[in-house]
Formats: C-alpha cells, sequence, structure tokens
C-alpha cells in the first residue's frame, strides 16, 4: 500500500496590526499591469485590460489599437520560476519549429516573463497574442478531432530536439500518483473502503507506469491537458494553447488525459476515436502503450481530482463535500471497468 502524511501545514504567524496581513493568494491590479508590466513588452495604446479568467493562472484579456492579448499571471503557489520558464521556452521553441502555437512574446529586454513580487511571493506574467479563431461550437467534431490528434503527433515529435536549462516538474508516479493520494487521504479517513480501493487502484497505475520505456520517442514534453477548450479553430487551421501542465512523460499520457478530459465533457466515442486515429497516422503506438491507456487515463483523472483539490483548498472549501469525493470515486469506478472506453 502506499504511504500518505497528511498536508503540511504552517505555523502561525505573529502579525502586527501595522504589517500588511500574510496573503496565500492576491488579485493583481489590472491598471497597474497596465502601466508597470505591460509597457515592459512595448506593449502601448492600451484601450482596456480584464480579467478573464482564474484557473491554475490568472488571466487578463488586454485590448490594444487592434490587436487582443493574453497576459497569464503565474500563481505563487503553483509553479515556481524555473517551471514557468520551461514552459514558455518549450512555447517558445515549439514556433520556431513551425507548430501552430500560440507563443510568448519577449519584453524588450528579451525576457519571456515580468518577475512580480505579490504579497504572498513571487509571480510571473506572460504576454501572448490572443489565439486566432475561438473553441469550437459543440465541441470537437471528427475533422477537427484528427486534425487536434495529427497536430499533438507532430508537437511529440518536434518535443525530442527540446532542451532546457530550467527544471520542470515531470508527470512521473510521484505527481500523478502520490501527491493525488496525499491530497485526497484526509477528506477519505471516515470512508476506509473508498480508501482502500484507492490504494489498489493506484498500485495498478503503478504497475502500468513502471512497465512503459521512459526514453525517446516513447517519452516526450507532453502538453499535459490537451482537450478542445484548450485550442482555437480558424476554419481547418489550429492554435494550441494553455500549456499550464506541460511536462516530460510518456506520450500516451497524452492521449489519456485527452480522453479523460473528452469523456467527462461527454464527447461522444466517435470524435474521440478520430482524435486518437489522427495521432496515429503520425505516430503509431506500442502495444504496450495501446494497453497502457486505461490505467493512463484513470491517472489523469487522479491528478485532475488532486488539482481541483488544491484550488479549492485555496478558493472554493465549500465545494469539498462528501458529495465531491463520491462523483470522483463513481468516475474512477467506471473507468475501471472492462468497457471504460465504450462511455
Amino acid at each position: 500500500m502506499f504511504e500518505t502524511r497528511s498536508p503540511a501545514f504552517s505555523p502561525t504567524v505573529p502579525v502586527s496590526t501595522q504589517d500588511a496581513f500574510p496573503s496565500v493568494y492576491s488579485t493583481l491590479s489590472g491598471e497597474a499591469l497596465r502601466t508597470q508590466v505591460l509597457p515592459q513588452f512595448g506593449l502601448g495604446g492600451v484601450k482596456g485590460i480584464y480579467f478573464w479568467h482564474r484557473g491554475l493562472s490568472d488571466v487578463y484579456l488586454v485590448q490594444a489599437a487592434s490587436e487582443q492579448y493574453i497576459l497569464r499571471v503565474s500563481h505563487h503557489h503553483w509553479r515556481s520560476r524555473g517551471e514557468v520558464y520551461f514552459e514558455l521556452e518549450f512555447l517558445e521553441f515549439l514556433q520556431r519549429c513551425g507548430m501552430p502555437i500560440s507563443a510568448p512574446i519577449p519584453t524588450h529586454t528579451n525576457s519571456l516573463a515580468v518577475d512580480l513580487t505579490a504579497p504572498e511571493g513571487k509571480r510571473y506574467a506572460a504576454l501572448f497574442k490572443r489565439a486566432p479563431g475561438d473553441v469550437l461550437m459543440g465541441d470537437l467534431d471528427q475533422e477537427h478531432g484528427k486534425i487536434l490528434g495529427q497536430t499533438l503527433a507532430h508537437m511529440h515529435q518536434a518535443s525530442h530536439e527540446f532542451r532546457s536549462t530550467h527544471y520542470r516538474r515531470p508527470l512521473d508516479s510521484e505527481l500523478l500518483i502520490q501527491r493525488p493520494l496525499t491530497a485526497i487521504e484526509p477528506f477519505l479517513r471516515d470512508r476506509p473502503e473508498d480508501w482502500d480501493y484507492l490504494q489498489t487502484i493506484a498500485e495498478a497505475i503503478q504497475t502500468t507506469m513502471d512497465s512503459l520505456v521512459v526514453e525517446i520517442p516513447y517519452r516526450v514534453v507532453c502538453w499535459g491537458d490537451p482537450h478542445s477548450g484548450n485550442v482555437h479553430f480558424l476554419k481547418r487551421k489550429p492554435t494550441l494553447f494553455d500549456f499550464d501542465q506541460c511536462g516530460y512523460g510518456p506520450r500516451a499520457f497524452d492521449l489519456a488525459k485527452f480522453l479523460q478530459v473528452a469523456m467527462q465533457a461527454g464527447l461522444n466515442k466517435r470524435n474521440r476515436d478520430a482524435f486518437l486515429d489522427g495521432y496515429q497516422q503520425v505516430i503509431t503506438l506500442t502495444d504496450e502503450e495501446h494497453a497502457s491507456l486505461q490505467r493512463l487515463t484513470q491517472a489523469a483523472h487522479l491528478w485532475s481530482w488532486s488539482i481541483s483539490i488544491t484550488h479549492g483548498l485555496l478558493h472554493d472549501y465549500s465545494r469539498l463535500t462528501p458529495r465531491f469525493f463520491t462523483k470522483r470515486l463513481q468516475t474512477l469506478k467506471r473507468l475501471d471497468t472492462k468497457d471504460w472506453a465504450l462511455f
């Protein structure tokens, strides 16, 4: 069985009423970003900046004279400086390879991000042109699913040549299995049967991951979150964005992550298969990789579950109810059935 531990809690910090109160997350002023950060990218004539979305990063929509941009500000608790710069360098590399990527725009000093000191600590702001087109209405159809699968395969091939001096946590069993177990365990202490089941699944996933070849071409820089919400299409031309979950890992994991999100969103099997077929028109999976997809899809589910817990602890603890955990256990059990891929 996997050993787990309760999340560590910081000791009480004495605070003077005259000091700034400690913070774990702050919302940065759009006006301050407009006047202090955007000029470092040479972006003038900004008509407006709007808080667009709070996800794994804070996303601001920037309206300039004739273009729209996306300013993404990392969260202090989520990514280190090295991890942020690894991702941005990877996007810049993919752009040089001719991949349809929303790549970062350098500052006037040729930096890929601006380092910010927020109340809670360091955060990093990167600027992108808004990807042309839009998210497809009604999710992926077969044609666009095939295109996205082909594009992901070409991205995996290109990643073989990528090198970075920055460290990024790999998509390995420590990140995909052990950390989720550590996050989930405190909430299942009064549900021993569910906890035992979760550990059994974790051991099966670990066995599968241990069996996979971990060298190029089977190990790549994964996108980490390939799905229809992270790609804009302009007719048949895609532009990929949101690589916040990228990292070195088995290429089959990217396919499993797509399946996990697509099945959660209700995308039908025919369109999911079009994505997989498109990928294999470029890269042929081994029998071992095919066999690993079920367990890797379960790993993707665990990772997504863990991220939701982290978000809930910071922003919305009310969501972390027994029902929240029951629903995710039910999904995991469905992914553990013989007919898991037919849903």
